[in-house]
């Protein structure tokens, strides 16, 4: 059954009270999320976010939602394997999210990466507190079928590549000379 909220989770800014069209869940990050989770494991059909804003903004959805699948199916997949689920799942269970703010969006970094910097809300006894980051995308092409991709890229995943490997996006260029420069 799918889940009918007034407002998208990434509409509300807490920060703001200028939201002059918010946008339902069912018409915002609803499609991205059941384009993704309702496929088989290894395969990815349906709505996919087509920046790294889209992208960044239906990963909060998920928090608030408890979709830890979906956060795990939009880091890169070279990283997905080296996540804690159920630390994620944890973590958005006991968060009293807020709000999203997006600061800035940078939609091209060299030819396949974006950056995103926000600030996540959310309520602790002690008040209101923002969890500020700037997040790196990559943008992946399958040769197979030549479908385009927007992924997370994790710095908080230890990697094992070292600088002069392919790079963990499967660009074919140096580790170092492409995702290397934003995890």
């Amino acid at each position: 059954m799918p889940i009918s909220l007034p407002i998208c989770p990434c509409q509300i800014n807490p920060s703001s009270d200028d939201i002059s069209a918010p946008l339902l869940y069912q018409d915002c990050c609803q499609p991205y999320h059941d384009g993704l989770l309702n496929n088989e494991a290894d395969k990815i059909d349906g709505a996919k976010p087509d920046s790294a804003e889209r992208l960044m903004r239906s990963r909060y959805s998920a928090f608030v939602l408890i979709k830890p699948e979906y956060i795990v199916k939009t880091t890169l997949p070279a990283q997905q394997a080296l996540l804690d689920i159920k630390a994620i799942e944890s973590w958005a269970k006991e968060t009293d999210w807020a709000g999203l703010e997006i600061i800035t969006h940078t939609p091209k970094l060299g030819k396949r990466h974006a950056q995103v910097e926000f600030k996540a809300y959310f309520k602790t006894p002690e008040g209101l507190q923002a969890h500020h980051e700037l997040s790196a995308f990559v943008k992946t092409k399958n040769k197979a079928d030549n479908d385009a991709r927007w992924y997370f890229l994790d710095p908080t995943v230890e990697l094992t590549v070292t600088q002069k490997q392919p790079c963990i996006c499967g660009s074919g260029e140096k580790f170092k000379r492409c995702c290397g420069a934003y995890i």
